[in-house]
C-alpha cells in the first residue's frame, strides 16, 4: 500500500481505531490531516508522526458543526494541495445505555448529528473536493458498527446512526464511481478501544468482577475468542483506500473476528 504523494484525512483520529489509522496512513506515505476536538490528544499523534518522518496537521473539528467540516476539508487543500483518501471516523458516546422510549428528544438529536449528519458532511465536502481537483477521485471509507447491522438492546439510536451510514455509503458509491471516487464502509465489531472500555465501565458500573465477565460474556461470541487490536481495523481501512482495493466500492466489510458470522 504506497500513499507516497497523496493525502489523508482522518475525522476522530487521535483515539482508537481513528489514531491508528493515521499511525498506518503515515507509515504507508501520505500527508495526514488530523480532525478531532480533543487538541492534546490530537497534537501528541502529530508530534508521533512527524517523530516517524511523516507529515501531519491538526485542525480542531467538530463534525456535528458543518462549517468546522467544510474548513477542515479546505485546511487539507490549502497545506497539501489536494484530498485523496478520507475516513470518516468520529462518533460519539451516547445513542447507547437507554431501552429506545427512555431516550430523550436531546439525546436523538446528538447522536444523529454527530454519528450520521457527522459522516455526511464529511462526505459532502470531501467528495466536492475529490470531483473539482486537478486529477479527479479518490477513496472513502466510512466506520460503522455491527451494531448498525441489525440494532441491538439499550442501543438504539447509536444503531440506527451507524445503520444509517451504511445506507450513505452504498448510495454514494453508486452515484460517484465513474468520477473515480469509491466509498466503503468498515463495519467493526469489538475493538479494544476507549469507547468500548467507556461501555464496559458504564455497564459494570466500575465493579472489577463485573467487567471480567462481561468481558468474558463478550468474547465467548467472537469466534477468534478476543477483542481486537484497533491496528486490525486501521489496516482494513487503509486497503480499502489503496489502488489494491481500486475495484472495491459500496462494500460493507465487517472486521469483527467473527462476532457476526452465525447471522450471516
Amino acid at each position: 500500500m504506497n500513499f507516497e504523494g497523496k493525502v489523508a484525512l482522518v475525522t476522530g483520529g487521535n483515539s482508537g481505531i481513528g489514531r491508528a489509522t493515521a499511525r498506518i496512513f503515515a507509515r504507508e506515505g501520505a500527508k495526514l490531516v488530523i480532525a478531532a476536538r480533543n487538541a492534546e490528544r490530537s497534537q501528541q499523534v502529530v508530534d508521533d508522526i512527524q517523530a516517524n518522518g511523516g507529515t501531519a496537521i491538526f485542525v480542531p473539528t467538530d463534525v456535528s458543526v458543518p462549517s468546522q467540516v467544510e474548513r477542515v476539508v479546505a485546511a487539507a487543500v490549502e497545506q497539501f494541495g489536494r484530498l485523496d483518501c478520507a475516513v470518516n471516523n468520529a462518533a460519539g458516546y451516547m445513542g447507547a445505555f437507554s431501552a429506545t422510549a427512555d431516550f430523550s428528544e436531546a439525546e436523538f438529536d446528538e447522536t444523529i448529528s454527530v454519528d450520521l449528519k457527522g459522516v455526511w458532511m464529511g462526505m459532502k465536502h470531501e467528495i466536492a473536493q475529490m470531483l473539482r481537483q486537478t486529477s479527479t477521485g479518490g477513496a472513502i471509507v466510512n466506520v460503522s458498527s455491527v451494531n448498525g447491522l441489525g440494532g441491538a438492546r439499550m442501543g438504539a439510536l447509536y444503531s440506527a446512526a451507524k445503520a444509517g451510514v451504511l445506507a450513505l455509503t452504498k448510495s454514494a458509491a453508486q452515484e460517484y464511481g465513474r468520477q473515480g471516487i469509491r466509498v466503503n464502509a468498515l463495519v467493526a465489531g469489538a475493538f479494544d478501544t476507549p469507547m468500548l472500555n467507556h461501555s464496559l465501565e458504564r455497564i459494570t458500573r466500575g465493579d472489577a468482577e463485573a467487567r471480567e465477565r462481561t468481558e468474558g460474556l463478550y468474547k465467548s461470541m467472537i469466534a477468534l475468542g478476543r477483542f481486537g487490536w484497533p491496528e486490525e481495523a486501521a489496516e482494513a481501512i487503509v486497503w480499502l483506500c489503496s489502488d489494491a482495493a481500486a475495484y472495491v466500492t459500496g462494500h460493507s466489510m465487517i472486521v469483527d473476528g467473527g462476532l457476526t458470522a452465525p447471522f450471516r
